[in-house]
């Protein structure tokens, strides 16, 4: 496996030379602004004329140890033996989403298919039924990773997803691995701390939460967060939700508000809220999360056939949540930066911040969509 990793911006353009003619793929995360200009998928396609074009607009731009704005980041990869396949589908309404997962899947999978790297516009969709969707083709050994696109306000508006020549957004789009030579593996952790007395969702239907133990969840929750509560959805970041099956599971998922209605005072999550599962609020610690996106590191290079200080080609994918980057401030370069000093600056980083993140649990390899994860992703390629 080859690796060419570059970056982009308008005033000093590349910051290198592409050399990688023969690339398979490349994977782009841009500012939504440079994206509403597809001009630079020309350029792209003119330096990889053979290579699958898949990315998104973004809440930030992670690169080899820094966050960044403003700018297009990209790995192109040749392999040596494994190869790609991609696909990509229209998506209008949250209800499509378990059709659209179970598309892309269908189109996808393959008895050599080992990996799906998948990103998916950030709004109208539901992550859980997405990733429902890819599960009722492929078989539960193939890893599925990826996030939703995002843009800089923070305000769960207008994204994009790209695939080759084509920017939309309304699309979900995908790329399958396939070959006994790739080496994926992942680690996926939050680090948020719960707080409050655990509540069962008592009234709830799908991505849509009415009830709270009884009590409509809106209310509550404007409740816990005071004057807080008046920039909503937006402060919901500070404050996302922890929910899980019953008190003594270990496969805990978190959901971030992305909208509300005060008419029947439900909040609207990006994945699914499910009726009688446990939930507790969250708040977030800079060391606590900074130490939840080292962990997640730890956990990817343990299965990893990339060992630092050894000529074995890969990099690395981060999706991190918007969340994460509200509630740091200037500080979020410490998660990026202690992701660096664990790879030793070794393994190439390339990534963004997200409205949610697809990947494995920690603790049960269950996948799922989830949001305000550091969720990490190592490709590499068996000599």
């Amino acid at each position: 496996m080859k690796v060419e990793h570059l970056t982009w911006q308008e005033q000093k353009g590349w910051s290198g030379d592409p050399t990688l003619r023969d690339a398979a793929f490349v994977v782009y995360f841009a500012a939504k602004n440079l994206l509403e200009n597809k001009d630079f998928l020309t350029e792209i396609k003119r330096h990889y004329p053979k290579a699958t074009l898949l990315g998104c607009s973004s809440g930030g731009e992670i690169y080899n140890g820094e966050v960044q704005e403003n700018t297009l980041v990209i790995t192109a990869v040749e392999p040596r033996e494994f190869y790609v396949k991609s696909a990509q589908s229209a998506i209008h309404h949250m209800e499509e989403s378990h059709g659209v997962g179970k598309s892309l899947g269908e189109t996808l999978k393959a008895p050599d298919l080992k990996a799906i790297f998948v990103l998916s516009v950030g709004s109208h969709v539901i992550g859980s039924d997405l990733v429902k969707g890819f599960f009722e083709e492929i078989p539960q050994g193939v890893i599925l990773m990826g996030g939703f696109a995002a843009d800089m306000d923070a305000q769960f508006g207008q994204t994009y997803v790209g695939l080759n020549e084509k920017i939309c957004d309304k699309m979900v789009a995908a790329i399958g691995f396939y070959g006994d030579s790739i080496n994926v593996s992942y680690g996926s952790v939050g680090g948020w701390d719960a707080f409050g007395p655990e509540r069962v969702i008592s009234k709830s239907e799908n991505n849509i939460l009415y009830e709270l133990d009884g009590k409509p969840a809106l209310k509550l929750y404007k409740d816990y967060l005071g004057d807080e509560a008046k920039d909503l959805p937006r402060s919901a970041l500070y404050f996302p939700l922890n929910i899980r099956p019953d008190k003594n599971s270990d496969h805990d998922i978190v959901r971030t508000i992305i909208g509300m209605n005060e008419e029947d005072q439900s909040l609207i999550f990006a994945g699914d809220v499910p009726q009688g599962y446990v939930a507790r609020l969250m708040k977030g610690d800079f060391n606590h999360l900074i130490d939840g996106a080292e962990q997640a590191a730890s956990l990817a290079m343990k299965h990893s056939s990339i060992a630092v200080n050894q000529d074995q080609k890969g990099f690395a994918l981060l999706v991190s949540c918007i969340g994460r980057k509200v509630l740091m401030g200037q500080s979020v370069a410490d998660e990026v930066e202690i992701v660096e000093e664990l790879f030793k600056s070794e393994i190439p980083t390339i990534g963004y911040y997200s409205y949610g993140e697809i990947g494995h649990h920690r603790s049960t390899g269950q996948c799922g969509f989830h949001n305000q994860t550091m969720t990490i992703t190592l490709l590499s390629e068996r000599t």
